[in-house]
């Protein structure tokens, strides 16, 4: 029995803590996360390294409902797509690589949120280089209830099924041989998530085709005097893509996110009696939109796409944003100088009209209706539609990563009254939320600093860092130094200590694991 006490005793893991020097709620793109890992363990105990990362991963789960109960289940996918690696840790081992019980060991980090990531993070096929280049860009957290909870964070109406996180990593870990087989195994982790809400560049407005059926930007209508009489004219309703939203990245309580929307209408009467209709309220809504996939995606992701995918899942919500009287608003008549045969007015169908309206000028009076006749009076109108977030939630900026999307829009419902008869004309408008970054100073290096700058090993040495360089040689020729070197070149799980691929299979027909072969990106910050 004393023995068994003894060994229990002896299986107590060190104690690791995780300490920032300048705490962020929200940190952003190129700013630093700086602190110290303490390590305390109870026993002497002997250590091959301690590694100190900065990871994001993210993950999905699509589950799938069909009549064969052999393709039913779930599938999952797992992608680190960022692995940043503190360097110079063996400075900072005792010489015999055993940790003292009760010393604290403390070993400095500093990293920095980069602005983007490496090539082959995502080496999956895609459609063309548009689509490699979204990949690329540094996604925010996403969908980390445990963060949110613990600091209290706004919820980003992420679903379960998707979620991007981030955090410090340290582990203490031990090489271990038995006969030819030789593996790392981990002694102690401790990991600290943090939230990253990287700056996202406005992008140019989306290329919208009509036969897509994602947005319907134009809209037109036949306006009747009442059920049984006959047709007194087309209204048309046109918007072009607004500006992007932009919310700040870093903590700002007075900052208030808001833009506008511009709405034009068209009104083709069939005879220069006839006055525009009367208008009831237009009410704006926000549709946000979460894709997300077990396996890469080659595309920017679709409504349609992910209903015929079995790999592929869509979670939607929808938020009121306003409602307006319209009543009041005023028509401008316009009378088109009569035209010759040659100088008949340019038609364009449905589909060329839309799709140049992402990228027209807001405020462009629509084109005509099918039933316009050239040289006929006609009315428009302008309406501009205040658009600002909800205080009660969070809005991720949009982003496309290799798994999971996230993409907004604006919907608009102009209410209609004549006769007695009430309609109303629906629009769906895309908009992009970005991200705005900290602003930053460029300052000029001190005179100490000029001309001492160098890169890679073979850039002159000045002399103190000749005596340093010495110094960590001399330590590298210590006699565990090929404990060391085997230590390094040991492989590493690429799940991070609080992350798992595997997949249960408890109470489901059948459970598929679908594992993207990513390669996870390993930079050294120095």
């Amino acid at each position: 029995m004393p023995s068994k006490l003894r060994n229990l005793v002896q299986t107590a893991k060190p104690d690791i803590k995780i300490h920032f020097d300048h705490p962020k709620s929200t940190y952003t793109t190129l700013d630093r996360l700086e602190g110290t890992v303490t390590i305390t363990a109870p026993h002497d105990t002997r250590f091959d390294s301690v590694d100190i990362e900065f990871i994001g991963t993210s993950r999905t789960f699509v589950e799938r409902f069909t009549t064969a109960a052999a393709a039913s289940g779930r599938s999952e996918a797992y992608h680190q797509f960022l692995k940043l690696s503190q360097p110079g840790n063996e400075q900072y081992y005792p010489a015999d690589f055993v940790l003292q019980a009760g010393v604290a060991y403390e070993f400095p980090f500093i990293f920095a949120v980069p602005q983007q990531l490496l090539p082959r993070v995502c080496q999956h096929p895609v459609r063309n280089d548009a689509v490699r280049d979204l990949h690329l860009h540094l996604p925010p957290t996403f969908g980390d209830k445990d963060l949110g909870a613990s600091q209290k964070g706004l919820d980003d109406m992420a679903p379960d099924m998707a979620s991007v996180r981030y955090g410090i990593f340290a582990k203490i870990s031990e090489v271990k041989i038995r006969g030819d087989e030789v593996w790392r195994s981990t002694m102690a982790s401790r990991a600290r998530r943090v939230r990253v809400i990287p700056a996202v560049e406005v992008q140019p407005p989306l290329d919208v085709h009509a036969e897509e059926g994602e947005y319907n930007m134009r809209k037109e209508k036949s306006i009747r005097k009442s059920m049984l009489k006959g047709k007194v004219g087309t209204l048309v309703m046109e918007a072009a893509q607004p500006p992007a939203l932009q919310v700040q990245s870093y903590d700002n309580p007075e900052a208030r996110t808001n833009t506008h929307a511009t709405i034009m209408l068209r009104f083709d009467p069939f005879d220069d009696k006839t006055k525009p209709p009367k208008l009831g309220s237009l009410s704006s809504r926000l549709k946000v939109s979460t894709y997300f996939a077990s396996c890469a995606r080659s595309t920017v992701p679709t409504k349609q796409a992910s209903t015929l995918d079995i790999t592929q899942g869509l979670h939607s919500e929808q938020f009121n944003l306003s409602s307006r009287c319209m009543a009041n608003v005023e028509w401008k008549k316009h009378h088109p100088t009569p035209t010759t045969p040659d100088e008949v007015l340019e038609r364009r169908d449905s589909a060329n009209s839309i799709a140049s309206l992402s990228w027209q000028s807001p405020g462009s009076i629509p084109a005509p209706s099918e039933t316009y006749k050239d040289g006929a009076a006609y009315y428009t109108a302008r309406l501009v539609v205040p658009v600002q977030l909800p205080p009660h939630k969070a809005f991720p900026p949009t982003f496309h990563t290799c798994l999971i999307s996230r993409v907004y829009a604006l919907k608009f419902d102009l209410s209609l009254s004549s006769a007695g008869l009430a309609s109303s004309l629906p629009l769906r408008v895309p908009i992009q939320i970005s991200s705005e970054g900290l602003p930053r100073r460029i300052r000029v290096p001190s005179e100490e600093l000029v001309g001492r700058s160098r890169i890679g090993s073979q850039a002159p040495l000045a002399d103190d860092e000749h005596e340093h360089a010495a110094a960590a040689a001399a330590a590298a020729e210590r006699p565990d130094a090929d404990a060391v070197q085997r230590r390094r070149s040991m492989p590493e799980s690429d799940a991070p200590p609080g992350y798992s691929v595997s997949t249960s299979t408890a109470g489901r027909a059948r459970m598929t694991d679908y594992r993207l072969n990513f390669r996870a990106m390993s930079v050294s910050v120095h």
